[in-house]
């Protein structure tokens, strides 16, 4: 998407932000052509600021958790988001055209990263990543060791091998219905794809559900589904389009740096072909464009010699980066502390940010090693007014629809 006149304005505006400045990085390795890279400090300035990368790729940083930055400010804490290249104010070269496909790998991100503490004179960071931003974040441990204080690993991913154990657990969990919350789920599911109700494509919005609004809300959705009642799963199936494959500018751009969850991180898996595989709607939306290459680490091989203080974060409903994946991580990192909140999705710093922020601020104040007995207490901390809105908005809907007469039934 070439510069237009209100992409511009909107530009301008964002830009002018305080604690908004760019920094030149080259559009491609070794070239002489360069662009505007944007990132944005806020709070007091210190030694160790907190750099947060978040998930995607697509997520914008400025626009998108402005609120986030002003209660992590509020609490003294010193905050560093980088926009990621491709993405809201650094989409573009210095013509306006959008920065093209050779520009966007995992290695020049990283690097970027290393050249915003650069601009702000930052030795060295707390790095938080969540998502595919823990995989910005290990990147930064294997390319820039000597910049990183210490890491937050939230809703980790380790290689693209973790298809393997998102299967799994969402097998167990949803299909063979292994743990007790699970176990009356189960049997609505096998029969709700045995009559062709649940796509395999679904597989990845039962997930969500799952993860963001718990099984007491997915129970009641699949009750609904089995007496054909699909109002609220068509809105929400559109709702899940519209954030994997849409565009909201400057907030989230998927369109440029998509591909670099494909080509490098294998998020088009190929499905192995079972029942409820979680790999086929992310492989339908893009592995027929972009077909996975090579991951750029192996941070197999590479965590053992992280030397910081790291924090791996997972939540017990994660279907998306899930619990295995985490335990896995903390193991591969010498003294990882592993924070598990049962009750909670996917990533920490969006869906439960006062307990994100807690565990940020225990790196600081050298509390750390108490966080694993905190689980249940950081577990226990509400979500954020918006998240709480929607999960309600949800419930409020499948309550209406279940009250509308109908005699439809899946078979």
């Amino acid at each position: 998407m070439t510069m237009n006149a209100r992409r511009r304005r909107a530009h301008h505006r964002l830009a002018a932000l305080p604690g908004v400045r760019p920094v030149r990085r080259p559009v491609r390795p070794g070239s002489d052509e360069q662009f505007d890279l944007y990132y944005v400090r806020t709070g007091r300035k210190s030694a160790h600021p907190l750099v947060i990368i978040p998930g995607g790729p697509g997520a914008a940083s400025i626009a998108l958790y402005r609120g986030l930055r002003r209660r992590a400010a509020a609490e003294g804490l010193d905050v560093i988001m980088v926009e990621h290249r491709g993405v809201g104010l650094s989409r573009h070269d210095d013509h306006g055209a959008d920065l093209p496909p050779e520009a966007l790998t995992v290695d020049q991100v990283v690097d970027d990263v290393a050249a915003v503490l650069d601009d702000a004179a930052v030795e060295k960071a707390v790095v938080y990543g969540t998502s595919y931003g823990t995989y910005i974040a290990a990147g930064l441990g294997v390319r820039h060791r000597d910049r990183v204080h210490a890491m937050v690993l939230d809703s980790p991913l380790l290689s693209a091998r973790d298809i393997d154990a998102v299967r799994e657990a969402t097998r167990s969990l949803l299909w063979d219905g292994d743990h007790p919350e699970t176990a009356a789920l189960a049997p609505k599911v096998r029969r709700l794809v045995d009559a062709d109700v649940l796509s395999p494509a679904a597989t990845q919005l039962a997930m969500a559900v799952y993860g963001f609004a718990g099984p007491e809300l997915l129970h009641r959705q699949l009750d609904l589904l089995l007496v054909g009642r699909r109002w609220l799963w068509s809105g929400m199936a559109g709702v899940t389009r519209f954030a994997l494959e849409r565009k909201a500018p400057y907030r989230h751009e998927p369109d440029l740096v998509g591909r670099i969850g494909y080509r490098e991180l294998n998020y088009g898996a190929v499905p192995d072909g079972k029942p409820f595989d979680p790999a086929v709607a992310y492989h339908d939306v893009g592995a027929a464009t972009t077909q996975f290459e090579q991951e750029p680490f192996d941070l197999v091989a590479d965590m053992p010699t992280f030397d910081w203080l790291t924090v791996v974060i997972s939540g017990g409903r994660d279907l998306i980066t899930p619990l295995t994946v985490s335990r896995r991580v903390a193991s591969l990192i010498p003294h990882a502390v592993l924070v598990g909140m049962a009750s909670a999705g996917h990533s920490i710093l969006d869906l439960r940010e006062r307990a994100a922020l807690d565990i940020v601020k225990a790196i600081y104040e050298g509390t750390v090693a108490s966080l694993p007995a905190r689980a249940a207490t950081l577990d226990a901390k509400p979500a954020g007014f918006g998240v709480r809105a929607l999960v309600w908005a949800i419930a409020a809907v499948a309550v209406l629809e279940s009250s509308i007469p109908h005699k439809a039934r899946a078979s």
